[in-house]
């Protein structure tokens, strides 16, 4: 069996003396591994970094094997990546992210995200607003997705300022109100109305809270996991790059 597809990198693992392990998300076969004989020579191990997009060749004689992979290099981005925190602790905890899909399975939209969001670690409120996005996208995914349209209780399409913790779905300013103080902050930037021409860190941080709630309930609490570590300090990043903006 062979394909060929386009890929990014996730990480890599040590394998024997030469090879490695390449864990990779690619456009239409989902977050596959493969085995890549010579990935620790000279010449490969620049390529085989994370946030690089290759072109894959996956060979395995049936389905369910490892496989072998053979790279071609497409677009480079690791040196960079790592040249600034917030490219660093960006990139590893959007590979722990994309780890919580099933391997193997196909998701094209994630895909095309994620090939969107390793060109954009370099400004804090960009970076920020992307992640969050794809934290929602990650939850649609999964079966879990948000609701943020219009009310839970009414129907409306505007106003809407609240995010239900039962039920996933927008509430707006009037139906939430006498409920206020258990409801959780819808950002700005996230209904299309950001308060300036850059979204603030107190905007990320409630998107980051509206994300890590439904995550930590669908997702890593039935795994018997935290959220990764990675998260904290990529929005540690994000605030020192917007504080030192000010």
């Amino acid at each position: 069996m062979e394909w060929t597809d386009e890929a990014i990198v996730l990480g890599t693992k040590r394998h024997g003396e030469t090879s490695v392990l390449l864990e990779v998300m690619t456009r239409s076969h989902g977050r596959v591994m493969g085995l890549v004989k010579g990935g620790r020579s000279r010449r490969q191990q620049p390529v085989l970094q994370p946030g690089n997009s290759l072109t894959v060749v996956w060979r395995a004689r049936l389905e369910n094997h490892l496989g072998q992979m053979t790279t071609e290099l497409l677009t480079s981005r690791a040196a960079r990546l790592m040249a600034l925190p917030l490219g660093t602790y960006g990139m590893q905890f959007i590979s722990e992210l994309t780890r919580l899909l099933p391997e193997r399975d196909a998701h094209p939209y994630l895909f095309q995200a994620l090939k969107v969001i390793v060109d954009e670690f370099e400004e804090g409120d960009v970076a920020g607003e992307l992640m969050v996005r794809y934290e929602l996208a990650m939850l649609s995914e999964l079966g879990y997705g948000l609701d943020l349209e219009q009310c839970a209780a009414t129907g409306r399409t505007d106003d809407l300022i609240y995010v239900s913790p039962k039920s996933g779905r927008a509430v707006c300013a009037e139906a939430g109100k006498p409920y206020h103080d258990r409801m959780l902050p819808l950002p700005a930037f996230l209904r299309g109305k950001a308060s300036s021409n850059r979204v603030s860190f107190e905007e990320l941080s409630q998107g980051f809270e509206l994300t890590s709630f439904f995550l930590d309930r669908h997702v890593y609490r039935p795994l018997e996991r935290n959220a990764p570590d990675l998260r904290k300090s990529f929005i540690a990043a994000v605030r020192k790059d917007l504080t030192l903006e000010d």
